[in-house]
């Protein structure tokens, strides 16, 4: 098992880490959560476990997009991935800046959910991204009907640059500054 690169602990939840993601020790896994049909806005509900080992895959081998397994209380509970907006997602259709770095995220499907899961899954992630001292903003492409998930970018810092046209979707764009993410977290973050 590969060690984390990342740990949180949440003053409520307890501890949540991140580790790279392994492309076939973690394909089965992966492949319950982006079928399931809380996922569908990941767009992999028709995919066969090949499909979602070779996407994380090429992932893996790509310069400028990342993914890890995030784990709550030492189980896999979601997955994360970084990637360079300049050259991945938004290429192109925004005004990019240096120090940007976008990010996905994906909560694991359960029967139990625990009030407060995914917005600690998110700031844990967001903390890890601006972990890093070169990260200035996060910028996100979330599907606009995802409704759910503009409220939790908003509650965590995020402000709406506007919709944006994808080849897949119709995008919200959203971005997120360390200011922004220390404020409205209380500074769960580094400085």
């Amino acid at each position: 098992m590969t060690a984390p690169t990342f740990r949180r602990v949440d003053d409520r939840l307890g501890e949540f880490t991140l580790r790279p993601l392994d492309p076939d020790g973690d394909a089965a896994l992966l492949h319950r959560w982006v079928t399931h049909p809380k996922a569908a806005f990941w767009m992999m509900q028709d995919a066969d476990l090949a499909r979602v080992a070779e996407e994380y895959r090429r992932i893996a081998v790509h310069p400028h997009h990342e993914a890890f397994l995030g784990s709550w209380r030492g189980r896999p509970a979601f997955l994360a991935e970084r990637y360079d907006p300049a050259h991945v997602e938004l290429a192109g259709r925004y005004d990019h800046a240096d120090g940007d770095v976008g990010m996905h995220f994906l909560c694991a499907p359960t029967d139990t959910p625990v009030s407060g899961f995914t917005r600690a899954v998110i700031t844990t992630v967001l903390a890890w991204l601006f972990a890093d001292p070169a990260t200035r903003r996060v910028v996100v492409e979330p599907d606009v009907r995802n409704t759910a998930v503009h409220a939790l970018n908003a509650a965590v810092g995020f402000t709406v640059v506007g919709p944006i046209r994808k080849p897949e979707k119709d995008a919200l764009l959203s971005v997120c500054t360390r200011d922004q993410f220390r404020t409205a977290t209380r500074g769960d973050v580094p400085a």
